[in-house]
């Protein structure tokens, strides 16, 4: 026989209950004949005796059962006794050598680890060793996975502790997203800390309207740390940003919102997620694929320049009323974002207002060749629905309260920007006077 059979004999046999002292099995037991012997031996074969012989037999037998056996009548049995075969095994282990003790450690380590009160512990205690761990719950994993997660990652010692707790308390449900945990920590600290809010981890950027691409850029990289080159990278692969073809940048599809990232979402997805938003934005109101360029550009120009949330359908019905006469729109917003005049003045420069390019509506014809930053809500809708009114002009007069002058003709057009002048006159520390 090999040593691997005589090992695996040695283990199959383990002795399953307790024997009683004559050596005939427990009750219940079937180790008490060997494999294949009658149950009852040679005395089978006698001839049968009656009930009667039987019942004289033992009445004229004298009881010789020891004072040990009498007292143990009615006590509980006695829990088998281990150490004989272990002390078998160790005294084979050193008539075989290194090689059989090996092998035995290798195959039957819980064996012999449970028979010589060697077991290891299964869970650590206390909330962890200091060393942060993220762990990312993704959505449609099961607690199997998460337990398969935790002790992958060094937090738990192992998968049992923590799937045990789950399976004592089915109600238990995780959220998806990413938390904060510690390597080391007993299955009852990880899963109280994956039950708690405050752990996840998580960058929010939040995207005001009127922004420019550029700026959003800046503020989605200093809210989750991720290079502002990754971003500028991202903005301008147009095609893997889904945008139309007549978009000459992303600009007007980063929807302005609260958003949330989990750590170390690449630049390319955080701002597909804008751009996706715009167009569900647009979808919910019903406006065509084809249709999407044209509308943003106009609701560009409505942000850009309203400032009053009752003006901003005041502006659209400008924008229209102008486009329907073939008026060019002369918006001063455009022809400094086309020029990159970036002082904060409402006045352009004679510089800007004359330069050749694609916005510069003092220039083109009708609308510029795409939008001028991102719109909100507010200004899609004004887009698509503008006031009724006959206006042709409008300026804003006080710059702080946002109060503007709309207007059907050139003179009354012109009070309007005097009266902005001599508000900038009484108002010398506001910027946007220039």
């Amino acid at each position: 026989m090999s040593d691997d059979d005589a090992w695996d004999a040695i283990f199959r046999s383990q002795p399953d209950t307790a024997r009683t002292e004559q050596g005939s099995a427990a009750p219940g037991s079937s180790t008490g004949s060997p494999a294949g012997a009658p149950v009852g031996g040679p005395a089978a074969a006698e001839p049968p005796v009656t009930r009667a012989a039987l019942r004289e037999r033992g009445a004229a037998a004298p009881d010789r059962r020891s004072a040990r056996q009498i007292l143990d009548e009615g006590r509980p049995p006695r829990r088998r006794r281990v150490w004989p075969w272990v002390l078998g095994v160790l005294l084979l282990l050193g008539g075989l050598g290194a090689g059989a003790v090996a092998y035995a450690w290798a195959n039957y380590e819980p064996q012999l680890r449970e028979a010589l009160g060697w077991e290891l512990p299964n869970d650590y205690e206390g909330t962890g060793n200091g060393t942060e761990v993220l762990v990312t719950i993704t959505p449609g994993e099961i607690g199997s996975d998460i337990a398969t997660t935790l002790q992958e990652q060094g937090v738990t010692m192992t998968y049992d502790a923590f799937y045990d707790l789950l399976l004592a308390d089915p109600s238990i449900a995780f959220q998806p997203g990413t938390y904060a945990l510690q390597e080391e920590m007993s299955a009852q600290s990880a899963l109280d800390a994956l039950l708690d809010p405050a752990n996840r981890r998580e960058s929010t950027a939040t995207i005001r309207e009127g922004l420019r691409a550029g700026q959003v850029i800046d503020i989605l990289s200093a809210a989750t740390g991720v290079p502002l080159a990754d971003y500028e990278a991202a903005i301008a692969d147009l095609a893997a940003l889904g945008l139309p073809p007549e978009a000459p940048t992303v600009e007007g599809y980063l929807f302005p919102a609260t958003y949330t990232f989990e750590p170390g979402t690449p630049a390319i997805d955080q701002v597909r997620r804008l751009v996706d938003e715009t167009f569900a934005r647009l979808d919910a109101r019903g406006v065509a694929a084809e249709d999407r360029h044209r509308v943003l550009t106009i609701a560009s120009l409505v942000q850009s320049e309203a400032r009053l949330p009752e003006d901003f359908y005041r502006v659209s019905r400008v924008i229209q009323n102008r486009l329907d006469d073939g008026w060019r729109l002369e918006f001063d917003s455009t022809a400094q974002y086309g020029s990159a005049q970036a002082d904060g003045s409402v006045f352009s420069t004679q510089e800007t207002l004359e330069a050749d390019n694609p916005y510069n509506t003092y220039v083109i014809e009708g609308l510029p060749i795409g939008p001028i930053g991102n719109p909100g809500d507010l200004a899609v809708e004004a887009a698509l629905a503008p006031a009724e009114g006959p206006w042709l002009f409008f300026v804003t007069v006080n710059l702080d309260s946002g109060e503007t002058v709309f207007s059907e003709t050139v003179a009354q057009h012109e009070e309007g920007v005097a009266q902005l002048r001599r508000w900038c006159s009484e108002n010398p520390g506001n910027s946007a006077c220039g």
